[in-house]
């Protein structure tokens, strides 16, 4: 089974020549199984078109983004109306206040916002104002954990310098222990402590946090007048309607939001309490686009939906059948799985797997059979998704199944894809 594919290459030739490697950072396909398309020319609801013309059912998400489904009708009105009146201008319109209103009254340990554009500059930001208001240098961060692609916290060292990370120091996740060790390191010079909302660190199984790590951090910054960081980009809005912390009773001080609270338009947050509000004033930080107004104006909306819709009870009750039905046709098929982290943001890894060549094998199918699915990387549900969705997920999962039943895992396993992942161990 294979797909057209004549215009992709086309247009993978064509970048080429004017982009290096044709593509980067997390949307290049370099380490994915040669089935996966790299451009797209449609999204509507759940449902992505490549420039080929193939459809897919898409558990990625735009790898975060869409919460509430691709084009979605009142949040695309909204920012229509905004682009209209404008967008980027010489300063902000009253869309960004009434988007900061509305994060601040949602998320229980916010009083303030501060607005950007990506998932990066939002932690850059807090680790600033973790800096600016304790006066001291040493940031902690889990090992594995991905806050962002600056110098600072860039999975991959090229074109960085040991300076770049002089004063982080790496704890494991959930581990007490090393936490408490990392903080000894720290002596008296920590500024702040980053945690993920839960661990999704790629190529390993995803782990809820531990409430008595979470309580230790949160006592920990206490003790010492650091602030504690809680990094939602990837899932904010996703596991709860507040910060994702807020699940094991946990408030940090300081938040970091993007992807999905404008549903896909392009912005960011960092959002904290009022013990860093004036730290956090004192930072000198912009961009030509952080305040434009379509962005804020689809943030508003996004919202309101958030607030008023059923959206995450649908996406976790959709999750539940999936994963139980991808459960079954594995063992039926004499496979073992581990499907780890909440179920509206799975990671799917096969017992054994140690090169993912199963992962990659199993994946590829999938695609050729309309549903994108990723082989290391936690993948996302949104609104949009129906149970006649999850119906013909698992048809195509049985069939990859017995595929990869009958022809075996890939031949060999992505040496860059390998390199990564050493790395990152």
């Amino acid at each position: 089974m294979s797909l057209a594919n004549s215009q992709d290459r086309a247009l993978r030739e064509r970048a080429a020549q004017v982009i290096p490697n044709g593509m980067y950072g997390h949307q290049s396909v370099r380490l994915l199984p040669d089935a996966y398309p790299q451009f797209f020319a449609r999204a509507e609801g759940a449902r992505l078109w490549d420039v080929d013309g193939n459809a897919y059912l898409d558990f990625m998400c735009g790898y975060g983004p869409n919460l509430l489904g691709y084009c979605h009708p009142k949040i695309d009105e909204a920012a229509a109306r905004q682009q209209e009146l404008g967008d980027a201008m010489t300063g902000p319109g009253p869309a960004m206040v009434e988007f900061a209103e509305k994060l601040v009254a949602m998320v229980s340990h916010a009083d303030w916002a501060m607005f950007c554009k990506n998932g990066t500059d939002a932690t850059t930001m807090a680790m600033m104002a973790a800096r600016a208001h304790t006066k001291k240098r040493k940031i902690l961060v889990a090992k594995g954990a991905y806050h962002g692609a600056a110098p600072w916290c860039t999975p991959a060292p090229a074109g960085t310098v040991a300076e770049d990370r002089a004063h982080i120091i790496t704890y494991v996740y959930n581990d007490v222990e090393s936490l408490e060790a990392a903080v000894l390191a720290a002596g008296d010079d920590l500024a702040g402590i980053f945690a993920a909302p839960f661990k999704h660190d790629a190529f390993v199984e995803q782990k809820l946090p531990d409430p008595h790590y979470a309580r230790r951090a949160r006592e920990i910054c206490d003790e010492t007048g650091a602030l504690l960081i809680v990094d939602d980009v990837r899932a904010g809005f996703r596991l709860a309607r507040d910060c994702s912390w807020s699940l094991v009773g946990v408030k940090p001080d300081l938040s970091c939001w993007g992807k999905s609270i404008a549903n896909g338009y392009p912005v960011s947050a960092l959002l904290g309490a009022d013990k860093a509000r004036a730290a956090a004033g004192a930072l000198y930080v912009t961009g030509s686009y952080w305040f434009a107004a379509v962005a804020m104006a689809a943030g508003v909306v996004t919202l309101d939906e958030i607030a008023g819709s059923d959206y995450l009870e649908h996406t976790v009750r959709l999750a539940g059948t999936l994963r139980a039905g991808f459960d079954e046709s594995a063992k039926r098929h004499g496979f073992a799985i581990r499907q780890s982290g909440p179920p509206q943001m799975p990671l799917i890894l096969f017992d054994g797997d140690k090169d993912f060549r199963l992962g990659y094998a199993w994946s590829a199918e999938m695609v050729k059979r309309g549903v994108y699915v990723h082989p290391w990387h936690n993948m996302f549900f949104c609104a949009a998704m129906t149970q006649a969705d999850m119906a013909e997920a698992l048809e195509a999962a049985d069939a990859s199944f017995k595929a990869l039943k009958a022809t075996g895992p890939a031949a060999k396993p992505h040496a860059g894809l390998m390199a990564m992942f050493e790395a990152r161990r």
